[in-house]
């Protein structure tokens, strides 16, 4: 998978391998609200949990965005190294995101996004989220308000006169 100007990018798994560059990145992309080694653990454990890692030809991790999968998933995480942003990385993890909600039945996806952050708030636009909503107060301790933004997923549409089983 290419990722314009960052040259060959690959998306894999996310592991516990990545975690000492994922917790180098953390504080960088999320301030104090940063998870934790230990909240990284436990999402990569959890079943319904689906993170994935944009890296380079070395294997350096680029960015990194998870997905907690249900009926109504939600984007846990999606983030990119501040030197390798703008070059598209954010939108490949953000529809690999998506394409696996799909191909795991969910029927909407929902996010929260800093207020502030108007850049993260056009790439989840431009992917087809709604702004649904603001929780005041959501980022704690910055106490910065979240924008929640909805996508409703449409699946492939089933042969013609197919019946859902």
């Amino acid at each position: 998978m290419s990722a314009g100007a960052a040259g060959e990018v690959r998306l894999r798994a996310l592991d516990h391998g990545d975690l000492d560059r994922v917790m180098e990145l953390e504080p960088i992309l999320f301030g104090r609200g940063a998870w934790s080694r230990g909240m990284y653990r436990e999402e990569l454990a959890a079943p319904d949990r689906y993170y994935v890692a944009a890296v380079d030809d070395a294997g350096t991790v680029l960015g990194y965005a998870g997905l907690a999968l249900a009926d109504e998933a939600s984007v846990m995480t999606v983030g990119v190294a501040p030197e390798h942003r703008r070059r598209g990385i954010g939108a490949l993890l953000l529809a690999d995101l998506l394409a696996r909600a799909r191909a795991a039945g969910c029927r909407r996806v929902f996010l929260e996004v800093r207020a502030g952050d108007a850049g993260a708030q056009r790439l989840y636009a431009r992917a087809g989220f709604a702004s649904i909503g603001v929780r005041r107060g959501y980022y704690a301790p910055e106490g910065e308000d979240a924008v929640v933004m909805a996508l409703e997923l449409t699946r492939p549409p089933g042969p013609v006169g197919a019946e859902a089983v």
